[in-house]
């Protein structure tokens, strides 16, 4: 128990994702039943349908398709920036029904996240980092216990002396539309490392499952300028060699 570190799974996604759509975008123009329209979609590859689709545009039927994630050992902080993504539908873990008392962990301090910047400054800012958090557990474990230790009823109070580097674990699922946007926020340079490093591990996983839908998925700059203007990290040369090796 203690420090965590990120764990992404990508748990279930919409059978055969790219034939799905495909039904869904040649239905739009096609006479022929559906069961009709269905042989034959299976008889194809439709990757270079797909494609011709995400070029122009089309993605009302990229909706059909959708992906579940589970993630942990992320924090509080890239729980409410996530949440934001209101086209999703999350499963997280209660700080409410499930406590955070040190007696049940192994080193007495509730699981927590450590920021890149604090850890690159070495194993004595690590050290008092730790000290910190072992501090906040004693905060937590005296109103918990000044409550009177009743569970939810004791535990929901004494969570808010908790920090947003407490761990959580969640299910996240989202259509491929939807992926498809947040990906093209969150795998940016400008975005918080946190969610960029989220993003861009639910990324290679998406990828892996429906190679042809996100092909080109990414931060916005892989397909035109980039969209945060003078704000840009100036990095897009690199930016589109790490998402074309992704």
């Amino acid at each position: 128990m203690g420090r965590k570190n990120m764990q992404v799974r990508l748990v279930r996604h919409t059978p055969a994702p790219e034939e799905i759509i495909a039904m869904g975008a040649k239905l739009c123009y096609s006479a022929v039943d559906v069961d009709k329209l269905e042989s034959g979609i299976q008889e194809k590859d439709q990757g270079p349908f797909i494609e011709k689709l995400m070029k122009l545009g089309h993605l009302s039927p990229v909706e059909h398709a959708s992906f579940t994630f589970a993630i942990e050992g992320v924090s509080r902080s890239l729980l409410a920036q996530i949440t934001r993504h209101r086209i999703a539908s999350f499963s997280v873990q209660s700080q409410r029904y499930v406590g955070e008392h040190s007696a049940g962990n192994e080193d007495g301090v509730f699981d927590y996240i450590v920021p890149p910047r604090i850890e690159a400054l070495g194993e004595e800012y690590l050290r008092i980092f730790h000290e910190q958090m072992a501090t906040i557990q004693k905060w937590y474990d005296f109103w918990n216990k000044a409550l009177g230790e009743q569970g939810e009823q004791s535990q929901e109070d004494a969570r808010f002396v908790l920090p947003n580097a407490a761990e959580t674990k969640m299910l996240v699922t989202m259509n491929a539309r939807e992926l498809l946007h947040f990906f093209s926020l969150r795998c940016c340079n400008r975005a918080q490392w946190e969610i960029r490093e989220l993003s861009t591990r639910m990324l290679k996983l998406a990828k892996a499952a429906a190679p042809n839908i996100f092909k080109n998925a990414g931060p916005g700059c892989l397909e035109g300028p980039c969209p945060e203007g003078k704000m840009t990290c100036g990095k897009q040369k690199e930016v589109k060699y790490k998402f074309a090796h992704l």
